[in-house]
């Protein structure tokens, strides 16, 4: 599927500081990037990084006022689809040394506390199953409601408020299949058919031998998620990080079908 990317963020970055973008589209197996282009207004020293298990393209640059940062991308996601019942859940001894480190408790996600409650829940199930019946108990658990929750909020504390944003039901998400035995980790994406259009937090999870992308909110398709970044938590894919302080002004997200 051909998408049509944009991100305009404006920031006021007083005084001036070093700051870390995660806004470009992945290098990705089967997403292409087409064509893209970035300006930094005013200019600035910037370097773009990409990390090479990952695909991730971090920007960094030290900004100083009020910057405009415009980024357009036209990208082929491939053909992506949801996770099958039936998908493989691996055991350790058969994963890749890579994955490992999505088996683990992180910043946002404390899978330890879980491990009573998933099976209990889940047991009876493995794989493409028992991550769909995860899914499944978020939404009829947990509401979708701005103001809840903070940049701090773990998944622990979704788990007893019942109520978040995105990065909130992609932690709760990430939280019980990790503590089901399944690798799972964080996802930032330009959504297709988001409203309101924004970067859109998503996780993804290890079944018979690959990756699946899963939107827990349900807010929109698996086949118009364009990967940014990936990581452990929201810690890891944040779009942006500073040194210092800083202050939006605004931002503006736009996603299209080509």
């Amino acid at each position: 599927m051909k998408l049509r990317v944009r991100s305009e963020l404006v920031y006021r970055f007083d005084p001036p500081t070093d700051a870390i973008f995660q806004i470009h589209v992945a290098r990705w197996p089967g997403q292409r990037v087409l064509e893209e282009t970035l300006v930094i207004s005013p200019g600035a020293d910037s370097r773009l990084d990409e990390t090479v298990e990952l695909g991730t393209r971090p920007l960094r640059a030290r900004l100083s006022g009020e910057v405009t940062v415009i980024y357009q991308a036209l990208v082929d996601n491939g053909r992506l689809k949801g996770v099958p019942p039936g998908a493989v859940q691996h055991d350790w001894a058969d994963l890749p040394v890579e994955v490992l480190t999505y088996l683990w408790p992180s910043r946002y996600c404390p899978s330890d506390q879980f491990g009573r409650f998933s099976e209990r829940e889940f047991g009876t199930l493995s794989g493409g199953a028992r991550v769909l019946a995860i899914v499944a108990w978020i939404a009829a658990n947990v509401d979708y409601r701005f103001g809840v929750s903070d940049s701090e909020t773990t998944a622990a504390r979704t788990f007893i408020d019942r109520a978040g944003v995105c990065r909130d039901f992609t932690h709760l998400g990430i939280t019980l299949c990790r503590a089901a035995g399944i690798p799972a980790r964080a996802v930032s994406a330009y959504a297709d058919q988001l409203t309101p259009p924004d970067f859109h937090a998503v996780f993804e999870v290890w079944l018979s031998n690959g990756w699946w992308l899963i939107d827990p909110t349900g807010l929109a398709p698996i086949t118009g998620l364009v990967r940014i970044a990936s990581g452990h938590d929201a810690a890891d894919i944040a779009f942006l990080s500073t040194q210092g302080a800083c202050e939006m002004v605004r931002q503006a997200i736009t996603v299209e079908a080509a």
